[in-house]
């Protein structure tokens, strides 16, 4: 079975291609949109994490011919009325980098205290292929920091504790990280699709 990640974000794609290698599903080529440069971008204009996954995997399934796997995912803070939400990527503006999106937020949060820094990360990845089209989810609860703490991951990482932790993601291995997050679950949802359907698809 081969599969494209509907991503050109690196650091995104090694992300799920990690987590895909720990399961027991037997996928013969991953490829990403570094491998099919014609593919055209997919204008992320849903209300949903769900609209916008799945509008990417069934246009890039459609061009490649073959499966395609599609993220979307984003922090919800509370106290924010659920923003940044499906704009957690280009939160300050649609050139932003991970940098100018966590200045922005922390701004947005300056007076508020750690207890009411309640929020979420989630995740919907749309499986496309012909006429299927499928949806797996993910979250993980916990709060915004006060700054910026640890070097690994990407996006919100530095800042996101999740609940019953006093770490963020971006202080955990890879390995404790991807145990707990929205993107881990909603792939471990998606390999047991595969594992019950095998190449039925």
């Amino acid at each position: 079975m081969d599969i494209v990640i509907a991503t050109r974000n690196k650091k995104k794609l090694k992300e799920i291609k990690r987590i895909m290698e720990e399961g027991d599903v037997s996928i013969t080529n991953v490829f990403s949109l570094d491998d099919f440069p014609g593919c055209p971008d997919v204008q992320e204009d849903g209300k949903t994490f769900e609209e916008n996954a799945v509008k990417k995997a069934v246009s890039v399934s459609k061009y490649t011919g073959i499966i395609a796997l599609a993220d979307d995912s984003g922090l919800e803070v509370d106290v924010l009325n659920g923003a940044p939400g499906v704009l957690s990527a280009r939160y300050a503006g649609d050139s932003a980098d991970d940098t100018a999106n966590l200045k922005k937020l922390l701004e947005n949060l300056e007076n508020v205290p750690y207890k009411k820094r309640g929020a979420r990360f989630a995740c919907c990845l749309a499986l496309a292929y012909q006429n299927t089209v499928k949806t797996f989810f993910g979250y993980v609860e916990g709060r915004i920091g006060i700054e910026p703490r640890g070097e690994n991951g990407f996006g919100y990482d530095p800042i996101f504790c999740p609940e019953g932790y006093d770490r963020t993601f971006a202080q955990m291995s890879d390995e404790e990280k991807n145990a707990l997050s929205h993107r881990g679950k909603a792939l471990r949802e998606f390999q047991k699709y595969l594992r019950e359907k095998g190449t039925s698809l």
